[in-house]
């Protein structure tokens, strides 16, 4: 019998064939004799379809999986992205050739959230200044008293998204004494109230946050959904945290937020343009913390999301429906239906 073939964007290992990621445990797939392994470079930074020919699943990192990647053969059924970021996944194209797009929420929960509660202590704090003045010897000393931090008690921390990872931070935040706002119109209030969220409109979130942490996807709807406008709504004293993705705030308009006082400062994981060039504006500024994408990037955090892709794979293996599809439109695809229907019949115990 054929293996079940799982492609590796090629990615997941360095140029003398280490792994990127030790903590990403692959023997689940390595040491399972039903199971074939590929690893596929990129081409100019997309997967070629090619190197896909005869998969039927692929475990993707950062290259993009656009139109042109997918074979012309009949099997491959996923992609199951390494992270719940999928902006890198033509979803369009996998609901044309029956492919099912899979994220790991359960994976970056926890750490994403860590990485928010992180921002807003740091930023409260004036962490990092604080660590430049006890670096300057006695004359930074001497400044301390103009640097004085911000109490959370009785403050509103707002989410703009309250999906899984906006939740968690909620959860990990609740020792703190803040208040706790939400805008996401698909939230269930059930959830919302057990968790003791407000819910919002967009507006009414601007306006009360004194830190306002986005967890929304990207797409063309939420393309600089935090533009000038909102910007200006926020309180001075208030902070925006941003550990989605980049293009989700206008960055030129934080920017310019950030210098004339609009809002106090900000805590940045993401970037409209990565990596970001060393000249960007933004990083000129005392008021602003910045992590290259990967404030969330632990042990723990990357061996979640390979946890999650490979129980995703072996699902789909078994001829079952994995969790984290996000294009749910192709679990009624015929296509779709047809390989589950297939990997079923070769391979559940």
């Amino acid at each position: 019998m054929e293996p079940f073939r799982i492609a590796l964007s090629g990615d997941f290992r360095k140029a003398d064939g280490s792994p990127t990621f030790p903590s990403f445990d692959l023997t689940p797939i390595t040491q399972n004799p039903k199971v074939e392994v590929r690893w596929v470079d990129p081409v100019d930074n997309v997967m070629p379809a090619k190197g896909l020919e005869g998969c039927d699943a692929l475990i993707l990192l950062a290259p993009r999986m656009d139109r042109s990647s997918f074979p012309s053969g009949d099997r491959l059924a996923a992609v199951a992205r390494f992270g719940v970021g999928y902006d890198n996944v033509d979803l369009a194209a996998c609901n044309d050739h029956g492919v099912a797009a899979i994220i790991t929420p359960d994976g970056v929960r926890r750490p994403v959230a860590v990485s928010v509660v992180t921002y807003v202590l740091a930023l409260s704090q004036n962490l990092l200044i604080k660590d430049r003045l006890c670096r300057g010897g006695p004359p930074g000393w001497a400044k301390r008293v103009d640097f004085m931090g911000k109490g959370l008690i009785g403050k509103t921390l707002g989410q703009l998204g309250m999906g899984n990872i906006g939740a968690e931070v909620f959860r990990l935040a609740a020792p703190f004494g803040l208040r706790f706002l939400a805008h996401d119109p698909y939230v269930d209030p059930a959830a919302a109230k057990k968790l003791g969220v407000e819910l919002v409109s967009a507006d009414e979130l601007f306006k009360r946050s004194d830190f306002l942490s986005v967890s929304l996807p990207l797409s063309d709807a939420t393309r600089h959904f935090v533009n000038a406008e909102r910007l200006k709504m926020m309180k001075r004293t208030a902070f925006l945290i941003n550990t989605a993705r980049g293009p989700v705030v206008d960055q030129k308009a934080l920017h310019a937020a950030l210098v004339d006082g609009t809002i106090a400062g900000a805590g940045l994981d993401v970037f409209e343009v990565e990596p970001a060039p060393a000249d960007e504006p933004i990083f000129k500024l005392d008021n602003v913390i910045v992590t290259p994408h990967s404030l969330c990037w632990t042990d723990e955090c990357f061996a979640g999301n390979g946890a999650a892709d490979i129980a995703a794979v072996f699902e789909i293996m078994q001829g079952r429906e994995p969790r984290g599809v996000v294009n749910r439109e192709v679990l009624e695809n015929a296509t779709w239906k047809r390989r589950l229907a297939d990997l079923g019949a070769r391979f559940a115990a």
